[in-house]
């Protein structure tokens, strides 16, 4: 594994927005989880995916998070739907604009892609409401 002080400046940045949408709890998890066999890979998605694609200006983190939720229905990756749901929390979208996405994701990838998604998203939000409750 590098030093922290040899990553780049994308990866600083996207461990920064990594952490402001899927919380701390998910990113030190991953991050411990982390062999010499996928740090690679924990690296490419901080750089790429948080460090270039989401901390880009001219969309919200809510805009990212909805149409990120709608491509990972639309693609059948339920693990990432509800991690996605879960980071809702952070980014500011709501449960309307989750379901206003998956509608969308019923007509453009099938309804049965959204089908999933909806069952996972309401069992991602009776989770989030019974730790509210606790």
């Amino acid at each position: 594994m590098a030093d922290a002080h040899t990553f780049s400046d994308r990866y600083r940045q996207g461990m920064v927005t990594r952490r402001a949408v899927l919380g701390d709890s998910h990113v030190d998890r991953a991050s411990s989880a982390a062999t010499d066999f996928d740090q690679p890979f924990q690296e490419l998605i901080t750089e790429g995916a948080w460090g270039t694609v989401w901390s880009r200006p001219g969309w919200t983190k809510r805009e990212r998070s909805m149409v990120t939720i709608a491509l990972l229905a639309a693609l059948g990756h339920d693990e990432e739907v509800a991690m996605h749901v879960r980071a809702t929390v952070n980014t500011g979208a709501s449960r309307d604009d989750i379901a206003e996405a998956l509608l969308h994701v019923a007509i453009y990838a099938g309804v049965p892609a959204a089908n999933r998604a909806i069952k996972i998203a309401k069992h991602v939000f009776d989770e989030l409401d019974a730790e509210k409750a606790a």
